[in-house]
């Protein structure tokens, strides 16, 4: 572990400018990556394309899901014949726009009623509306004051070009002069989701750069004590750039749940370059420059990269989460620390080198500065504290453990019962515009939601296969309250049939072939494959997800004909299999981030005391569970990370006060000494990282996204028991286990300086 961070060092001191001139040109990598860097929403996001269930959704997706874009037309009187010209133009110039399949809305219903002419009195237009059912004129025509416009995108639009089309109908409908007193709005899940992307994102630049703010307000406030202390804010900074540049490199998108690796990121990012300026101007206080950087690189190098590489493996168990954005922030997570970590080794002694660094009160030592109580500033105070606290718990580690073991325990019970939730809907401020259009939408049309059920034989127009399609779609629409109706390829059928289903594959061959291929194409994919589309009313999440357990039941108990294959899919059956991911894969990814960590440790130091750091990772994830109970938070694909993520953040933590331990006992440090030590200098370094983080990101707290506000106040209650189990546990873990080890026999401890 020496030799590579021997030859950095002298490389640092005898090659400064040609290290530092490497270090630019990497950067600048780096920073042509940037350009790379896309945002990608949808299904994607929470769906492997290579699983076959989200290989199931992709493919319904580009067969047969076509997006609706609704407008909603308000006005005194939307029957006023201008209104309804107006609105029978807007349509025609809505038609022309590329990816838009069809636009209905009533102003066709009265053309078709009058002979492919609009009505041009209030008398006509009453009368023929007269002459309508009423369900099909309370779909398009609520009441007098609201018209509903339908906008039908073509099959397999992806999200960039949904987002283009909905450009396109806002500038039409801008450009278009619409009559006084006329308001349009453009709702629907397309544009729903396009706002809330938009408007998350806004709001995070803005609350991620009040957060940097505030955090350069911590370290000033935090750090004062050492010379430039503003250099770890410049470190992390240059840190999450590469990371960006990386990112752009390798393809990795920004999502929903990457972009909450930027807060973890920065809380990192800054405890290394903390830890490295601190162990810095700790050895110039009695070593040349040149002498400084040697230690600093060759001592803190090889323990910041074991407490790193740890980090490290508690991010990458989330590369085998079923959810491919929490895959993607354990991604993202790694890289950046890496990039910080780097940033940090280098860029700190070659600042010293340039700066002809010296610290502040000159070059006294440390016994010297702690002899004059007066002139001892906040931050070397509490370094003492800590020295004081570390002590008697060394000596009394089990009652400390015991207490912190029962809170733990409760916590993980407590965890159980926190709910998971995957609804974009609750992730949105309630009083979102694009929120209350589509709420206003759903109160007069129903849901806009449908559970698609995809039907596979070597022939489903086959009499038997189409009589099973409309039996089962039959039977759910009567049996299931939660089911308004449903459509298919038997419906369709049944409806160019006189209302019965045809007995013969010749009788099934000839109604076919006089549907229009526009009708058919989406129902039916050849001859091998049909869907149903079962329409629902508006519900939670959660019982969307039973409402799909128990279709999937039904399907079984239906008895379909040999050789047919019916599998359920959609948004809704995703979202309710995310919910499910999360609720497993949080325990699984924790689990996983605990193996990874405890092998890795196992290996590097050979002996049973490398299990110290995480016995107090164990105290933490359980406290972290009791009081997102007791706060009345949810499981998000945000928070799902939780658990890998206070794992890669706390591990980061104990590793580095166990090395600390370590280097002062090999130098024949008494252990009660050697612990006292340990928490000063490492405990000093960590807490004002550890502040400077849960300073900063309190400012997510205060989102009025749901899902971010819930992710910063897991964000800073993770750090604050990080801090709290290095500090306060993992001295008493290092006491039991150094006894255990029989190494007590040997050492003894020595008195605690006043």
């Amino acid at each position: 572990m020496r030799d590579p961070y021997e030859w950095l060092a002298n490389a640092i001191n005898n090659h400064t400018w040609t290290v530092a001139g490497v270090a630019a040109a990497i950067f600048i990598l780096a920073l042509l990556g940037l350009s790379m860097v896309s945002m990608e929403t949808g299904e994607d996001t929470y769906l492997d394309k290579t699983t076959p269930r989200g290989a199931l959704l992709d493919h319904y997706m580009e067969t047969y899901r076509s997006d609706a874009i609704m407008l909603l037309y308000e006005t005194d009187n939307v029957r006023d014949p201008e209104i309804l010209r107006y609105i029978d133009n807007l349509q025609e110039d809505i038609r022309s726009e590329r990816y838009v399949e069809s636009v209905s809305g009533v102003v066709d219903i009265l053309k078709q009623a009058n002979g492919g002419a609009l009505p041009s009195s209030k008398a006509e237009i009453d009368a023929i509306i007269a002459q309508v059912p009423p369900e099909t004129i309370e779909q398009m025509m609520p009441s007098r004051l609201m018209t509903i416009g339908v906008i039908n995108l073509e099959p397999g639009v992806d999200l960039d070009t949904q987002k283009q089309v909905l450009g396109n109908v806002r500038s039409t409908i801008a450009i278009s002069n619409p009559p006084p007193g006329l308001t349009i709005t453009v709702t629907g899940n397309p544009a729903f989701a396009q706002d809330m992307m938009e408007d998350m994102g806004t709001e995070t630049g803005t609350l991620i750069l009040v957060a940097m703010v505030l955090m350069i307000f911590a370290v000033m406030l935090l750090f004062s004590h050492v010379r430039y202390s503003l250099l770890p804010v410049a470190i992390v900074a240059i840190g999450l750039i590469s990371t960006f540049g990386l990112m752009g490199l390798f393809g990795i998108p920004i999502s929903m749940v990457v972009v909450g690796s930027f807060p973890v990121l920065i809380g990192i990012g800054i405890d290394y370059a903390v830890q490295f300026h601190a162990r810095f101007d700790e050895e110039v206080r009695e070593k040349s420059i040149p002498e400084a950087v040697r230690a600093t690189v060759t001592q803190m190098g090889p323990s910041v990269l074991i407490a790193m590489s740890a980090t490290a493996l508690g991010f990458i168990a989330m590369f085998f989460a079923p959810v491919p954005m929490v895959a993607d922030f354990g991604m993202v997570c790694t890289i950046g620390i890496a990039s910080c970590y780097v940033a940090a080794l280098v860029i700190v002694p070659i600042f010293a080198i340039f700066t002809r660094y010296t610290p502040k009160n000159g070059k006294k030592s440390q016994v010297e500065v702690s002899s004059q109580p007066s002139e001892e500033s906040l931050m070397e105070r509490y370094d003492r504290f800590l020295g004081r606290l570390a002590y008697n718990i060394a000596k009394h580690p089990l009652q400390v453990i015991m207490l912190f073991a029962v809170v733990a325990a409760g916590g993980f019970y407590l965890d159980q019962r926190v709910p998971v939730s995957a609804d974009e809907k609750t992730f949105v401020p309630d009083d979102m515009p694009a929120l209350l259009s589509l709420e206003k939408l759903t109160r007069v049309m129903g849901s806009t939601s449908t559970i698609p059920v995809v039907v596979s034989a070597d022939d489903v127009l086959s009499p038997d296969t189409l009589a099973w399609i409309d039996r089962f779609g039959t039977y759910e629409q009567e049996n299931n309250d939660k089911i308004t109706g449903v459509s298919s390829i038997a419906t369709l059928v049944r409806d160019y049939n006189g209302g019965v289903l045809p007995s013969t594959e010749r009788e099934v061959d000839a109604i076919v072939a006089r549907i229009p291929e526009s009708s058919l194409s989406r129902y039916l994919n050849g001859n091998m494959e049909a869907v149903l589309e079962f329409s629902t009313v508006e519900m939670e999440m959660s019982v969307a997800r039973d409402l799909v357990k128990r279709m999937q039941d039904d399907v079984a108990w239906s008895n379909p004909p040999a050789g047919v294959t019916v599998k359920i899919t959609g948004s809704l059956e995703m979202f309710a299999a995310v919910m499910d991911d999360i609720s497993e894969s949080r325990v699984y990814m924790t689990v996983l981030g605990f193996t990874f960590i405890l092998a890795f440790l196992i290996l590097i130091y050979r002996k049973f005391n490398a299990i110290s750091p995480v016995i107090p990772i164990v105290f933490i994830v359980g406290w972290n569970g009791g009081i997102m109970y007791l706060l009345g938070l949810d499981y998000t694909p945000l928070t799902a990370v939780l658990g890998s993520m206070t794992i890669g953040v706390a591990s980061e933590y104990t590793v580095l006060i166990m090395e600390r331990c370590e280097e002062e006992l090999a130098r024949g440090t008494p252990f009660l000494e050697a612990v006292q030590t340990a928490v000063q200098k490492i405990g000093t370094a960590i807490t004002v990282s550890g502040l400077t983080t849960v300073f900063g990101f309190s400012a997510l707290t205060v989102s009025t996204f749901n899902i971010i506000s819930n992710f910063g106040i897991v964000t800073v209650l993770s750090v604050a028991f990080s801090l709290l189990g290095a500090i306060v546990v993992m001295p008493a873990i290092l006491a039991v286990m150094y006894r255990l080890s029989g190494r007590s026999r040997a050492r003894s401890g020595i008195a605690v300086p006043e």
